[in-house]
């Protein structure tokens, strides 16, 4: 799920520095900034009620985890959480996608697409959840290692803000497991990854 872009922002990743006298805050303070910037990573709301991670490593090549979990509208054949996904492209900043997850009707934009290292989204729910949600890839072995992060917030996360990292942090569980699941049973089979949304 996700929130309005501009209460997301990016951070520097670590270890790079860009060049010139702009120091890396002012080049990562802005959604507008990231798109210039390879320096620059989308992070979640850090001041939400409700954050949660969950990391794991899947035994599938980054290219193949990257193609099935860029490939939006097969999500719900993979990922029983995820009932339905109205998702035309292209996969890149500025295009909104609406699908359902638990019941609840969900619009996301994607706000970052740095491919085979990280995609992000924002967006909200009729109940007034905003929420932000990223996942970064990264080789590992003969594998990948891959990290997903979401916040919420909104009126409902502060009031049941106990509640909702429990829920928030179980559906990352599942996602990722999903994920994990399919990424290495095409790996196992040879399955060649499917073009995805239009890019």
């Amino acid at each position: 799920m996700a929130l309005p872009a501009q209460e997301w922002r990016a951070v520097p990743v670590a270890g790079v520095r860009p060049s010139g006298r702009r120091s890396t805050q002012t080049l990562c303070r802005t959604a507008r900034t990231w798109k210039r910037s390879r320096a620059c990573r989308m992070d979640i709301n850090r001041n939400a009620p409700a954050i949660a991670s969950v990391e794991a490593y899947v035994e599938a090549p980054l290219s193949v985890v990257w193609a099935v979990h860029t490939d939006l509208r097969v999500w719900p054949e993979w990922n029983s959480d995820v009932a339905s996904i109205t998702f035309s492209g292209p996969l890149s900043p500025g295009t909104q996608f609406r699908w359902k997850a638990g019941g609840v009707p969900i619009t996301s934009t994607l706000q970052k697409v740095d491919p085979e290292r990280q995609i992000g989204w924002t967006g909200r729910t009729p109940l007034g959840i905003h929420a932000v949600h990223t996942w970064t890839f990264e080789p590992e072995g003969e594998g990948t290692r891959v990290r997903t992060e979401e916040s919420f917030d909104g009126f409902l996360v502060r009031i049941l803000a106990g509640p909702m990292r429990r829920m928030l942090a179980a559906s990352l569980d599942r996602g990722v497991a999903a994920l994990k699941r399919e990424a290495e049973r095409r790996a196992r089979e040879g399955a060649a990854p499917r073009v995805s949304a239009i890019m």
